[in-house]
């Protein structure tokens, strides 16, 4: 019986290694037992992992008949080692070898009766869908090789920044590329990660300290598909008639959730064709990013893809299984309602098992501090709840932020789960939904669904006691603009009919929003460049774009001086510049703006002017009163409860060390377009 099973062992190494010498896989077959994939979970750790001087390899493929990994020696070979897999009764694969590979490439290729998307077939090597650095090709189509990259990063001391108290955050939404990529921003290495954080220069973290902010989010930096389908030139995947750059600037494509954006390392291009990330840069200039941001106490949040995927290239989830891990129609067509192609089914066990392990990675892996979900409404329930629970078991304090639409509106669903998520109501009421057709209050109007009898609820927290969405004042994040639509300095540029530089009249509106956003309760957010009234106009470049001179409102494909941050234009408008950092000042120096008790509040309201509204709050510390006036005609009048009342801020200026007036009884009359903050004496 011994000779028998030493025999038996001896065979099978050598048809294993028969096998991998000849690299004939193509008749290599493993029957399943089941039908029912949806049922199918693992809780192995998936990727590649090195463990007791083992490096071992696991992908869930559901549906395929064989995988085999190959490996290879160089990020450009056309062909490498194969390796078969093994199946286990989950639909994991896996192969385990006895060998360190750092610094070797590999993927895979998948055989079934069912594998991926119709554009391409089984003979389309397949990056690990969990890669942790990945060369890639800059096309459309992404030819890519997951690498093997030896990480190990001195983080020192360094952890999460952020408190318990989210309503404490001032958060600066911004793009890794565009903070440092101008030339006036001085930075050595431009639009990248280590030249957001180069000391001694204008642009990146300097601006940022200088502003006060104390929060940081990043537009997606998951690496994404970069380029887009050619202009106008038939491929077999369609012909692109809509973006003349055929490029994605802003990241809303992800390809490799695990995997930072070579893009922004140092020795990231964007030549055609060339492959970028080969080295693995990626890994710790990101991290040494993160690291030196919370050098300041400046907490790093991402913002996270996980509604759809990349539209055009190679994914890996849709080369793996499109029926498994999208949603589709009764004709296996992708459903789209995200706007992007192709939803993510969230739902699936293996696909809420991706999201769920991609943010305990960015947590542990990267210190990252929180995240904001793109189109938040596309995600289930279930998987939305697990997120902020597995999430809160890393770091209780985590920030866990979305937008609450995405083929459906639930910003009340999100606050039940403990989500905080972007007020739009709030943006809408204060600043109007668009400068064309629906203005709000800082412009003397009332947008859509809003009136005095609502508005100032947008001042108190939007609580759902007050007709508005949110069972906790922390739910709301306030925002006048962010990435998408126009900048807050065009918005207005656009409401008074001018295309060119603000007025005085602009200024005066601009600081009008930014003094009512910091004086509501809630979470404060300013879009990258508000803070000197940042224009996007359209640069003239070597693309045929017929828009150019005009402003901007979606300016995803824009990797150029329309979306870049210019620091000459921050100098020229410093007035404006030094108003932000000074209302942060005052928001930072008195809680009760962001945080008091919704019963400690009562609402105030002119007897002479519909748009003279504003509140009080009685606390034990200081009875503050915001008084704001809307109309752009005429002043406003209110009763002072009782008591000497002195001004520290309004809408033109903040004095936090000595009054701008003190002693004030009785009443207090505010001009047209602006704005008072009292406390009593």
């Amino acid at each position: 019986m011994k000779n028998k099973i030493i025999v038996f062992i001896i065979c099978f190494f050598s048809v294993i290694f028969a096998m991998e010498k000849t690299n004939d896989f193509k008749n290599i077959k493993t029957p399943f037992t089941t039908n029912d994939f949806d049922s199918l979970y693992s809780n192995k750790k998936l990727g590649y992992s090195y463990s007791n001087n083992y490096s071992i390899f696991r992908i869930f493929v559901p549906r395929a008949n064989s995988v085999m990994l190959v490996i290879f020696e160089n990020y450009n070979d056309k062909s490498g080692v194969k390796y078969p897999m093994i199946r286990d009764n989950n639909g994991v694969w896996e192969y385990k070898m006895r060998s360190k590979l750092f610094r070797k490439y590999y993927g895979y290729y998948i055989n079934g009766n069912y594998v991926g998307d119709e554009n391409f077939d089984e003979t389309y090597l397949i990056p690990d869908p969990y890669s942790k650095a990945v060369a890639t090709q800059n096309n459309y189509y992404i030819n890519a090789k997951t690498l093997i990259y030896k990480d190990d990063f001195d983080w020192g001391n360094d952890n999460w920044v952020i408190g318990k108290d989210s309503r404490d955050l001032i958060i600066y939404e911004t793009h890794v590329r565009d903070l440092t990529a101008h030339l006036s921003s001085e930075a050595k290495n431009p639009g990248t990660y280590l030249g957001l954080v180069e000391p001694n220069i204008t642009g990146g973290i300097n601006h940022l300290k200088k502003l006060g902010v104390n929060a940081i989010e990043l537009l997606p930096i998951h690496d994404f598909v970069n380029i887009e389908i050619p202009y106008k030139k038939e491929t077999s995947i369609g012909t692109n008639t809509w973006n003349p750059y055929a490029r994605n600037h802003w990241g809303y494509m992800s390809t490799f959730f695990f995997s930072p954006e070579s893009y922004y390392a140092t020795d990231g291009n964007m030549k055609k064709d060339e492959y970028i990330g080969m080295n693995g840069n990626q890994v710790t200039e990101c991290k040494t990013m993160v690291k030196k941001i919370h050098d300041e106490n400046i907490a790093v949040i991402l913002d996270v893809v996980f509604n759809h995927v990349s539209q055009y290239d190679a994914n890996p989830f849709k080369l793996i299984d499109k029926e498994y891990y999208f949603r589709l129609d009764s004709n296996k067509n992708y459903i789209a309602k995200s706007g992007c192609g192709n939803d993510f089914k969230t739902e699936s066990l293996m696909a809420r098992k991706m999201i769920l392990d991609c943010i305990e990675y960015w947590m542990k892996e990267y210190h990252i501090d929180g995240f904001r979900f793109d189109l938040g409404a596309l995600i289930d329930e279930k998987t939305l709840g697990k997120i902020i629970a597995e999430a809160k078991k890393i770091n209780p304090n985590v920030f866990i932020t979305a937008e609450p639409w995405g083929g459906d509106y639930k910003p009340t669903k999100f606050s039940e789960l403990g989500w905080s998520s972007w007020n739009d109501q709030f943006r809408n009421g204060i600043k109007g939904e668009n400068p064309e057709s629906r203005l709000g209050f800082i412009f003397g109007k009332w947008d859509k669904k809003v009136n005095k009898e609502n508005f100032l609820r947008f001042l108190s927290g939007s609580l759902q006691s007050d007709s508005g969405q949110y069972l906790n004042t922390a739910h709301s994040v306030n925002y006048l603009a962010c990435h998408d639509g126009y900048t807050f300095g065009d918005f207005i540029r656009l409401a008074i009919d001018t295309n060119s530089n603000l007025t005085k009249k602009g200024f005066e509106l601009n600081k009008f929003g930014a003094f009512i956003l910091a004086t509501s309760q809630g979470i404060m957010m300013i879009h990258s460049g508000q803070e000197y009234a940042r224009s996007k106009v359209i640069a003239k470049t070597e693309v045929p774009d017929k828009n150019i001179g005009k402003l901007d409102h979606n300016s995803y494909n824009k990797d150029n001086e329309t979306n870049y941050i210019n620091y000459e234009i921050a100098k020229q408008n410093k007035d404006l510049q030094d108003y932000y950092s000074k209302i942060i000042e005052l928001r930072m120096k008195f809680p009760q703006l962001r945080k008091s008790k919704r019963d400690s509040i009562k609402y105030i309201y002119s007897k002479d002017n519909d748009f003279g509204l504003g509140y009080l709050i009685n606390d034990k510390d200081n009875d503050i009163l915001v008084l704001l006036n809307g109309n752009n005609s005429d002043s406003a009048q209110f009763e002072l409860p009782y008591g000497s009342w002195k001004i520290l801020a309004n809408s033109n200026t903040v004095q936090l060390e000595k009054p701008i007036k003190s002693n004030i009884k009785k009443l207090i009359s505010l001009p047209p377009t602006s704005g008072t903050f009292l406390i009593k004496e």
